[in-house]
């Protein structure tokens, strides 16, 4: 039985489920747990899964995408689905990793399963790089490590493939065994034991533990011994290979020599010295390359073979990267790979963007997929019809070969430099535009004729992260709980239609902007869910009519201005009402409620569909009874409002820190702010959040100072000792703010933090790198998760909002997904 082959009623059957099948010869070839990933919708099977998300709410929507396979754990009304079929089970993960084992357990082939805390994907894309010359390799796509990631990873396998490559990730115990059933690897690689996801754990060797579950029926494991924490632990594998920097092994590193950006390693092997030559310097790459070089030779290949692959390596490019591009086009940089598997992801991602009408595809040949040219490039044929891709250019051979079976406007180029020759022919414009390619034709040249010149002064924006986020709060809302994400203010700095894209991608409720402008700016960009505007400037009333703003209303003079401005004809207008309890910056207070009821009652022409309140102090516990008196001065207004409209507005009081400390204040929706990109001053830890923004620049020039030199404006920069300085390009017009000249601020350089020296001027400043080996070209971090924006808030004597949302304009955003 093959991937191929199977029926719904066979999946019924391996599942064991209760099943209603209107049609059980329904062919089964993909598995979906999104509705909005499809690509094959007659042959997907949807499993309703329960994570941070409940999928059954999604059942609907999924059949209206084409789907008519589902496997559920409720019990669903079949009726208002004709013609589906229904696999009912007690867990729909379950049966997820139920089916995929079984799918597994019908191919006798070679597989790597990786797992350890660090390096799992480089290690993993690594090996494909090495391995794949040999035989037709099947790998996780991208870090396809989950619960969730492994199944979908596994469900690839079909009988050409030879060997597989997965890797396997655990947050807490008891999951890698389900892992472990799924993957079944004949080898074992352990990457390494260290800080990442420590919290899950009640230490370090019960981590180990469950992570060596993975490889308890292996043939052969390899690993470090100074990662096995302890010595009465019993090792899994009929063979294990090992590999270390510190002491004796199999392959034991004995010297690691950087120059420039190269790295000579030199090891014993089998009594021998054996070098190889690698075109990486960081510690963690060394790292990946000598336990990718460990499974080589334990695989039994020959060292001089093992070395001479090792020496092509190629770096691993991880991310999606959304720039700007020429002609007012948004650019998707995915130019280091292609197949099948991350085609797909990246194609999701770029239906995610709405800023443009148009979706461009520049992708070139694939690698060997083991299907024949015609099989592989009429599925790609398919998968850019489903995903609606408006406008295909193929670069290579063989994609040029088939272009009778793209059904879309399509131009072909024989290679990169064909293309590069004629692209000012394509008229590129308001497109948003993915560049998948793989290495060999070397798409980054396509990336930078494509894409606007970036200042190296950048804000990296990391939108899985901002999603880690979103998704921890929403885990603290009770069911029904509604989510407005504030985007005002540019998104606190971070973008406007590229954050607000993804917001509306997971289903936020609300999206609210400062101004009108702002606004507009995301409607123009495909953004379509409800926008609230808390500050409706009268002369903007009518865009606001037109582009379906709704006002924030906070004043009885506003609310007059708006009844008079709204033309006849227009009826049910949605307004927010904003209370004020103790703020006492806008909002109706108690004495203005009787006018402000006389206004709206019976006024046909607008409807109130929130009435909400700002608390002032909701991370503060001294203040908590002060919160507690606002929220029932609220509920006290908020009833008055309601006897008197005759029907009940959605209910709002919770910011940011409110979500984490006031579960009970919940109501119908709340308000997720600053908390969406890492911060929130209600939690004492913030393990459970991620650093969304990374601001970096770079060295333009290094100099050496004598004692007693001076550096910059008015000569405060003073070096008693003499000493090194860098200048890198930022300064306050970039939001850099002048409080932090003269060691006030701090910089990460080389993994380092120095401090400035001298006043901060307009487009640079200067660091004092005394005693550190730098050169120009270097990246400078202004903030990370090390060095955050909390750090450099408390410098100065502000707060996180207004580090995040000084960056200026000029800096570039780039955005990254994983």
């Amino acid at each position: 039985m093959t991937k191929e082959s199977y029926t719904i009623q066979q999946i019924a059957e391996i599942l064991n489920g209760k099943s209603f099948l209107d049609h059980p010869q329904a062919h089964i070839k993909s598995l979906i747990i999104d509705s909005r990933s499809l690509a094959d919708a007659p042959h997907s099977l949807f499993f309703a899964i329960k994570a941070q998300r409940d999928g059954h709410q999604f059942i609907a929507n999924a059949y209206q995408q084409g789907i008519r396979n589902f496997v559920v754990s409720q019990a669903v009304d079949t009726k208002q689905f004709p013609a589906a079929n229904w696999i009912e089970v007690p867990d729909t993960l379950e049966a997820l990793q139920q089916l995929v084992a079984f799918h597994r357990s019908q191919y006798a082939l070679k597989v790597i399963g990786i797992t350890g805390s660090n390096g799992k994907t480089i290690v993993k894309e690594w090996l494909y790089q090495l391995l794949s010359a040999d035989e037709q390799v099947v790998r996780s796509p991208k870090s396809y490590n989950s619960q969730i990631g492994v199944a979908l990873a596994v469900w690839q396998l079909n009988l050409h493939h030879q060997l597989g490559i997965f890797e396997a990730g655990i947050s807490k115990p008891h999951e890698m065994e389900k892992l472990a059933n799924i993957i079944q690897p004949t080898i074992g690689v352990l990457t390494n034991i260290r800080e990442a996801h420590d919290e899950g754990f009640a230490s370090k060797e019960e981590k180990l533990k469950e992570k060596l579950k993975l490889f308890k029926d292996v043939e052969t494991f390899v690993y470090a011994p100074e990662h096995i924490l302890t010595k009465d632990l019993e090792l899994p594998g009929k063979h294990q290979f090992t590999w270390s920097f510190v002491q004796s092994a199999d392959l034991q590193i004995t010297k690691v020599m950087t120059e420039n950006s190269s790295t000579r390693i030199l090891a014993n092997y089998q009594n021998k010295e054996i070098a190889v030559v690698v075109p990486f310097t960081d510690a963690a790459s060394i790292e990946n390359v000598v336990i990718c070089w460990a499974t080589l030779l334990a695989m039994g290949y020959a060292a001089e073979e093992v070395v001479a692959r090792l020496s092509k390596l190629n770096r691993v490019a991880m991310r999606l990267q959304l720039v700007n591009g020429i002609d007012q086009c948004s650019l998707i940089d995915d130019s280091y790979s292609a197949d099948i598997s991350s085609l797909a992801i990246a194609l999701d991602f770029l239906n995610q963007q709405n800023q443009h009408p148009k979706r461009t595809l520049i992708l070139s040949d694939l690698q060997e997929t083991g299907k024949t040219a015609d099989q592989l490039y009429q599925e790609i044929a398919l998968l850019l019809k489903q995903k609606q891709i408006n406008r295909l250019i193929g670069v290579g051979e063989h994609i040029t070969a088939h272009a009778h079976l793209f059904e879309m406007e399509k131009s072909f180029f024989k290679d990169t430099d064909d293309f590069l020759n004629h692209v000012a022919q394509l008229n590129f414009n308001h497109e948003t535009i993915l560049v998948k390619g793989a290495r060999k034709f070397e798409f980054e040249r396509i990336i930078k004729r494509l894409a606007q010149k970036i200042h190296d002064t950048v804000l990296e924006i990391n939108l899985n992260a901002l999603l880690n986020n979103l998704q921890s709060y929403k885990t603290k809302l009770a069911p029904g709980v509604k989510t407005m994400a504030m985007v005002k203010a540019f998104s606190y700095g971070s973008g406007s239609f590229e954050i607000a894209n993804l917001l509306q991608h997971h289903k936020v409720d609300y999206l609210t902007v400062a101004y009108v402008d702002e606004g507009i700016t995301l409607r123009k960009a495909g953004i379509t869910l409800p926008l609230m505007v808390m500050s409706p400037e009268p002369s903007a009333f009518d865009a606001m009519l037109r582009y379906k703003l709704e006002p924030e209303i906070y004043s009885l003079e506003l609310l007059r201005e708006f009844l008079h401005f709204l033309p006849e004809g227009v009826n049910n207008f949605p307004v927010h009402l904003k209370l004020d309890t103790g703020m006492h910056r806008l909002g109706f207070q108690e004495e203005h409620l009787a006018e402000l009821l006389h206004l709206l009652k019976g006024n046909q022409k607008l409807k109130v569909v929130s009435v909400f309140t700002h608390l002032v102090a909701t991370d503060d516990a001294q203040h908590d009874a002060f919160t507690e008196q606002q929220v029932a001065s609220y509920q006290s207004m908020y009833q008055q409002i309601v006897a008197e409209l005759g029907y009940s507005p959605i209910r709002h009081v919770l910011n940011t820190s409110g979500i984490s400390r006031w579960p009970k204040y919940q109501f119908d929706m709340v308000r997720l702010g600053i908390g969406l990109y890492g911060f929130d001053a209600a939690q004492k830890s913030l393990d459970e959040l991620q650093t969304v923004a990374v601001l970096k620049t770079t060295i333009s020039q290094i100099k050496h100072l004598a004692a007693g030199e001076t550096v910059g404006y008015s000569r405060r920069g003073v070096l008693p000792n003499g000493g090194t300085i860098a200048t890198i390009k930022i300064g306050y017009a970039d939001g850099y703010s002048r409080a932090f000249g003269n060691g006030v601020g701090k910089m990460l350089v080389g993994g380092k933090l120095v401090p400035t020296i001298g006043s901060i001027c307009m487009d640079m400043c200067m660091l004092d790198i005394t005693g550190l080996s730098l050169n120009v070209g270097d990246e400078v971090i202004v903030f990370n998760h090390q060095h955050s924006i909390v750090d450099l808030a408390k410098a100065i004597g502000t707060i996180p909002y207004e580090i995040l949302t000084n960056v200026s304009q000029r800096v570039k955003r780039v955005y990254y997904f994983e």
